[in-house]
């Protein structure tokens, strides 16, 4: 199996792992508690630069073509019938909530983030379980 699709897919996994301490237990804390909302901010964009670095390693390594974007690098996986559609959209929206929390942390909406928390953290795991599946990228 690939080392790197490995790596990246457990920084995913780590992430993911920390959101969920941080959170589960403590949902009523989320809107007063700043010091456990930057830790599950930080994990969760921590898990979306890991997305988007495994999407761009699997277009580079399958020969997809040129993402123009990190958006872009989903949509080719998708086209390449990698990943599905559906899957492809969520993961681009999760592209979208990280340039919000990057590059405008003051318009986080904490709604959006719970209802990320809530129903949404499943969209990693999916995007991470579909690579695996197909075992290793470069066969």
């Amino acid at each position: 199996m690939d080392e790197v699709l490995l790596g990246k897919i457990a920084t995913i996994e780590r992430c993911l792992k920390r959101i969920r301490e941080e959170y589960q237990g403590h949902e009523a804390e989320l809107f007063e508690n700043y010091t456990r909302q930057d830790a599950i901010v930080l994990n969760l964009l921590r898990a979306c630069e890991a997305s988007i670095d495994l999407a761009m390693y699997m277009v580079r390594l399958r020969c997809l073509g040129l993402p123009q974007s990190s958006r872009d690098a989903f949509r080719l996986l998708q086209e390449a019938g990698l990943i599905g559609p559906e899957l492809a959209r969520r993961m681009q929206q999760m592209v979208g909530f990280r340039n919000i929390a990057v590059h405008d942390y003051q318009a986080l909406s904490l709604p959006i983030l719970k209802a990320i928390l809530e129903q949404r953290l499943g969209d990693f795991v999916e995007f991470t379980s579909v690579l695996l599946r197909q075992g290793n990228p470069e066969g």
